[in-house]
């Protein structure tokens, strides 16, 4: 099936915080993407964020017209109103027709996605912890990313990020997954994108040492019992010798 992958992507606004180092070489410290416009004719479907040093401060859902914080608190620090996202998106719409009537509608060129799963800390079996699934090197931003355990779909718990933008304008996307680690669980990060010839699985299963053997539980037993055994030897034989030495004779010197 041939797909229309006709894409525009448009910054407003890119605010970065520069530092002067060693004369002509300059370093950017801070980067802030400020109304970051994606629309696209599959779908069709549409994105607007605001970044900064590369995580989201919010993104406008354009299904419910609301601004949505990344964090509640940032909500009480600035406002946004969504019906400018709602305005930039149905120009980008409109220059995308015009566009796509005037191209010769050659698609896009896939990227393949790179795919990283791991758990947010430390794993304790029967402690909550929550899965990450990082895809990186997305484009077109148009992606399917879901959760398997034990074979079987899981969507309680599961969330993830928009498409954040990158220098080289391809995206990542993040997917959590919060579950409760145990060593009969394992679980797979599937990732559907037109770069891949077929659904990518990244599995993922606790490590847990596996059991000792019996002959390695004797061999160490043993062990342990031999160098137990030599420090009772040596320490009383040091007991013996200190003993003798108090028990010496002492002869008086000359007067």
């Amino acid at each position: 099936m041939i797909l229309n992958r006709a894409l525009i992507l448009g910054a407003l606004a890119l605010t970065t915080v520069m530092s002067i180092c060693g004369g002509e070489d300059i370093v950017a410290d801070h980067v802030a993407a400020y109304g970051i416009n994606v629309y696209q004719a599959y779908g069709p479907s549409g994105q607007y964020t605001h970044e900064f040093d590369g995580d989201e401060e919010f993104y406008v859902d354009l299904q419910r017209k609301e601004t949505v914080w990344q964090l509640p608190v940032f909500s009480k620090l600035r406002r946004f109103d969504p019906q400018f996202a709602l305005s930039n998106i149905a120009i980008l719409k409109h220059n995308l027709d015009i566009m796509i009537k005037r191209s010769n509608s050659t698609a896009a060129v896939n990227k393949v996605p790179e795919v990283t799963v791991f758990p947010k800390s430390p794993v304790m079996l029967g402690r909550p912890n929550t899965l990450i699934c990082l895809v990186d090197n997305i484009f077109p931003p148009v992606i399917n990313i879901t959760w398997l355990s034990n074979g079987h779909s899981v969507t309680e718990g599961v969330s993830e990020t928009s498409f954040l933008s990158k220098d080289d304008h391809s995206f990542w996307k993040i997917s959590y997954l919060t579950f409760l680690p145990s060593a009969d669980d394992m679980y797979d990060c599937k990732v559907e994108h037109w770069g891949l010839d077929e659904p990518l699985l990244k599995h993922w299963e606790p490590e847990t040492p596996a059991p000792m053997s019996e002959l390695t539980e004797t061999v160490v037993c043993a062990l342990g019992l031999a160098v137990g055994l030599v420090g009772i030897v040596a320490g009383t034989v040091f007991i013996i010798q200190g003993l003798r030495s108090g028990a010496a004779p002492r002869h008086p010197g000359p007067l």
